[in-house]
């Protein structure tokens, strides 16, 4: 199965979907060129309605997780790599000005941790 709902979370079915091929993406259990199930495929596999899982792979084509080939299907994108890379380079980047600065790796974090919840 490429993603498990949970029928108690409060995250509606569509996020759940979505987060769940991200993470498979982004931890690298689904390759770039991975062909995913069809919408319909899925929606019944998961005994939810069709659209809850259109919306999520769309959504995920959006930021390019996710390419759509028409007929052929959809496949895990080459742009995943590429988002994940950025955000390592970034990471140095930081890194390596926090080090300049002098502040502690907890420091560095609690500032991470205030911008992401902004």
């Amino acid at each position: 199965m490429i993603v498990r709902l949970d029928p108690n979370s409060k995250t509606p079915p569509y996020e759940q979907v979505k987060s769940g091929i991200a993470r498979r993406i982004r931890n690298g259990s689904l390759a770039v060129g991975t062909k995913l199930p069809t919408v319909r495929a899925l929606a019944a596999e998961l005994g939810i309605a069709p659209n809850t899982i259109a919306r999520a792979y769309r959504e995920l084509e959006e930021v390019g997780l996710l390419e759509t080939k028409g007929r052929a299907g959809t496949f895990v994108g080459a742009s995943g790599d590429v988002t994940l890379r950025r955000a390592r380079d970034a990471a140095a980047a930081y890194a390596e000005q926090v080090r300049a600065l002098g502040l502690s790796a907890d420091e560095a974090l609690a500032i991470v941790k205030a911008a992401l919840e902004t």
